[in-house]
Order: structure tokens, then sequence, then C-alpha cells
């Protein structure tokens, strides 16, 4: 595995992003702030390309290919975010990708996808049966294969730390698939059932690039209960007017649950996401 991303490589990492992406806004939150009883401001990477974060890393990796592997094409594993970005940026290098998404695949990143460019392969139930087949193919064609995790340029962004070592970065996972959060626990890779539906934290192992770094950087990790995320789902949209999926909605459902520690104190939460289908979303609000 590569080193990790260095203030340098994030720098340059956002020369080469800059034209691709929006830059989106952090907004202070009066109705957030008083139910949290806490300052509280929000990073709308809702408000994305493609609506969510991933688009970030995607576009750097992809820019940073080698002809080679530019003309072989690509391919990735996704359930649905990661792909999406992953097409958008072959789209602007002129690459051919694949994406292997779960059959369950949420239909409308899946439309994305595909009519961002993206060849889309269904396979398996979760994430990490998309993911093996993935590689598999990879192994067989001779394409370059993304991974959504194990990429070092896909975490040049991880600077809050290098800028002001005294920021509490507190990570967040669905309760229903533990296993980055065991890992994290742990000190070493481990593997948990994953029964969520936050599709964007659907995995069932942790993986050993970033969990690296969360070990290393994260100073508390929170657990957060299917309900506790659609909870904040539908808070999300009545104190935000904002959609989110399960994912974009989970920094909130943590806040939430250690309201008492954060009480007082000058609080950002990621919405990474808002990519919600309308199922997802009545199931939310009833």
């Amino acid at each position: 595995m590569n080193d990790r991303p260095t203030l340098y490589d994030i720098l340059e990492t956002k020369k080469l992003i800059e034209p691709h992406i929006v830059r989106t806004p952090l907004h202070f939150y009066h109705t957030l702030s008083q139910e949290l009883d806490a300052e509280i401001y929000v990073k709308h990477e809702n408000h994305q390309v493609l609506g969510a974060f991933k688009v970030r890393g995607a576009v750097n990796v992809m820019s940073r290919l080698s002809e080679a592997e530019r003309a072989n094409g690509v391919i990735s594993s996704s359930t649905g975010n990661f792909g999406q970005g992953i097409a958008y940026a072959a789209g602007i290098f002129g690459v051919d990708v694949h994406v292997v998404v779960p059959t369950n695949v949420n239909p409308g990143k899946a439309e994305s996808m595909r009519l961002l460019g993206a060849d889309l392969i269904l396979h398996g139930n979760e994430f990490d049966e998309a993911r093996l087949h993935g590689e598999e193919i990879a192994s067989k064609e001779g394409y370059r294969y993304i991974h959504s995790a194990n990429e070092p340029m896909l975490t040049a962004g991880t600077v809050t730390k290098s800028i002001n070592p005294k920021v509490r970065v507190i990570g967040v996972q669905a309760e229903a698939a533990p296993a980055a959060y065991l890992s994290w626990k742990a000190g070493r890779l481990e593997q948990a059932p994953m029964k969520t539906a936050a599709e964007g934290l659907a995995t069932g192992v942790g993986y050993e690039f970033t969990q690296s770094i969360l070990i290393d950087l994260l100073d508390d990790f929170i657990l957060v209960s299917e309900p506790e995320l659609q909870n904040a789902m539908v808070m999300n949209l009545e104190k935000t007017h904002n959609l989110t999926e399960h994912a974009g909605s989970a920094a909130l459902a943590a806040a939430l649950k250690i309201k008492d520690e954060l009480r007082n104190k000058k609080v950002a939460l990621v919405m990474s996401g808002g990519n919600v289908s309308i199922p997802q979303l009545l199931a939310a609000l009833t």
C-alpha cells in the first residue's frame, strides 16, 4: 500500500479536481444549534456534483492514472455514489468504465451510473460480494481496479489534524454494519454482518489503508441505529430543508446521540450525500 497523502498531495489534489467539481457551502443552522444546544454548521456535500462527496476522490484518482491504465479501462465496485463518481470522472478523461453493483442497488443511482456511461454489472447481494467479483474481472481483463477505500488518492482530504491537532474528529458507522468500528476499536481488521439500509456505510469488512488512518486520527467512533439514521433524515429535511440519504444523515444521528458531550461546542456536520430513493424517504417519514 502506498504512503498516506501529505498536505502537499492535498493541495495538488485541490488544483486537479477544482475544474470538475463545485465548492460546496458550509452553513450555520440556528434550528440545529437549538436542537443540540451547540453551535452547529453543516458542510453540504449533498450539493456536490452528483449529490455526494465521493466524486472528489474519483476525479483525483482518474486524473492520476497512466496513459496505459486509461487505455485499458477501469473497473470499480459500488453501492451507488462512488460508482457515479467513477463514471463521471471516466467521462471527463475519456476512459471506458465498468462498475459492479449489488443486485439490490438503488435504482436511481444505477440509472445515473448508466447515463454517465458506465457498463453496469450486477452481482451479489451486498457490496463486498460485488467488490470481490470486480477484482476478479479486473485480474482477468487487465482493467485497472479502483478500490473504494484502499486508494491513497481517494483520501487526499484528511487535512484537519494537520492544520489544527486540537480539533476532535469523530467517525460514524451504522451499528447494523459495524466492521469499520470494530476494526478501529480492536486496532486490526475485523469482519461483521452487514444489515444496514445505509448504502454508503454498507460494508462487512474493514479496509487496511483507510482503517490505519482511522486508528491514528479518529478521536471517537459512534455507532448509530437504523431508526436513528431515519430520524436524522427527517430532521435534516425539517430543520435544514435538505434531502439526505441514510449515510448522509449519519453525522447528525451521531451528534444527537452524543448531544451532552457536544453541548456549547462548535460542531461541523458533514452532510455527505443526498441521493435518497423515494421508498427510502417514505419509510423514514412513516
